[in-house]
């Protein structure tokens, strides 16, 4: 396994404890100051290869059959409608944030992973004040799963889903 790095070091973004857990892994290569530039499939459509580019400029093609993208800490988030509250740094409000940040629509209060649109959740990394770590993001999916379903029964059965203007 390659681990591609576009900064220097990893020290500069992971915990001490994972960049020794990396150090001690006997298959875990690590190439820092390289950048993903590039992919293709073979002929069944599957990843064959990356084409990765280091910080002298030069590209070399790779044999890979998988990648894990992540993309950093900054969420991302300027494609979302403006209806949906978001702090300076664009991260999303939910929740109880939520509704504090922006004008609720309806009689309940949001759901705790709710963002201020309706029936619209966020979990992980790009929420406002998460933990931003994968077990709590994972955690936080489920958990918006379970509200997703909440939220469609109550909407099924024709409640809270109106205005106040509109009841």
């Amino acid at each position: 396994m390659t681990l591609v790095v576009r900064a220097d070091s990893l020290e500069r973004s992971m915990s001490h404890y994972l960049v020794r857990q990396i150090e001690i892994t006997p298959n875990i290569a690590v190439r820092l100051g390289t950048e993903v530039v590039g992919g293709s499939a073979g002929e069944d459509g599957w990843l064959q290869s990356l084409a990765l580019r280091s910080a002298d400029g030069e590209t070399e093609t790779v044999a890979s059959e998988g990648l894990f993208l992540l993309i950093g800490a900054h969420p991302n988030t300027d494609w979302l409608p403006a209806e949906i509250a978001r702090d300076d740094g664009g991260f999303v409000y939910t929740g109880a944030e939520a509704q504090a940040h922006a004008t609720w629509p309806l009689e309940r209060s949001p759901l705790t992973l709710e963002t201020a649109m309706p029936g619209v959740f966020a979990a992980g990394d790009v929420r406002h004040g998460s933990v931003s770590r994968v077990a709590s993001a994972v955690g936080e999916g489920s958990i918006a799963i379970r509200l997703v379903h909440e939220c469609l029964e109550e909407q099924a059965r024709g409640e809270s889903w109106a205005s106040p203007a509109e009841r």
